[in-house]
């Protein structure tokens, strides 16, 4: 028998399909906050404190009060519907941890990438690294609060170079409501072209 304070760990029996999707995107983007705003069960987290050493190696411009850092994964689970459970992987930001990507990438049927404009220049490799993996993605831009507000969605596709067909929502990590819509929007992203590539 299941407790009450332990049911959550379990899966309901409605559930037939469990699908995993990465969470990626550069440096202090949002990655583990989105999990855990989003997850079902206690996430998993990897978190180390950021020392001495990562001084001039870890970029801190506009991350003021971050003093934790991803070293292996972030694991979340959500139950999207009756019928269908997400595994939530985060990966770390950091270029010299991008090792640890081809493991968690293994499969992933798709990837959010998380996106911060105050400095978008840190996400063009990011978005590089799923080009060359072949993932299909969908980018999610998060708000913090000093967030210029003035960037449309149009704006974000030209300055990333996406394809049209790129989903990109806005997103407030920190929200659960607004983290589930972006996941969403990427599981019907990814459901939608894999049903275009089934042979009639």
């Amino acid at each position: 028998m299941v407790s009450a304070d332990s049911a959550d760990r379990y899966l309901p029996d409605s559930v037939e399909r469990a699908v995993k999707l990465l969470v990626v995107g550069a440096f202090g983007v949002g990655k583990t906050t989105l999990i855990g705003s989003v997850s079902e069960i206690a996430p998993l987290r990897t978190e180390e404190t950021m020392t001495e050493a990562s001084r001039g190696v870890d970029d801190l411009a506009g991350l003021a009060g971050k003093t934790t850092t991803t070293v292996a994964m972030d694991f979340g689970r959500v139950t999207l519907n009756r019928r269908l459970a997400l595994y939530l992987f985060g990966t770390p930001g950091q270029r010299r941890f991008w090792d640890l990507w081809e493991g968690l990438a293994e499969g992933a049927l798709g990837v959010l990438v998380m996106v911060d404009t105050r400095r978008l220049e840190d996400s063009f490799e990011v978005l590089e690294q799923l080009e060359l993996r072949g993932l299909p993605f969908a980018v999610a831009v998060n708000h913090f609060p000093d967030t210029p507000r003035h960037h449309t969605v149009e704006d974000l596709r030209r300055a990333l170079d996406l394809l049209d067909e790129t989903p990109v929502v806005l997103c407030d990590a920190r929200r659960r409501r607004a983290s589930l819509d972006a996941l969403i929007t990427l599981v019907e992203y990814v459901s939608a072209a894999a049903e275009q590539e089934v042979p009639v």
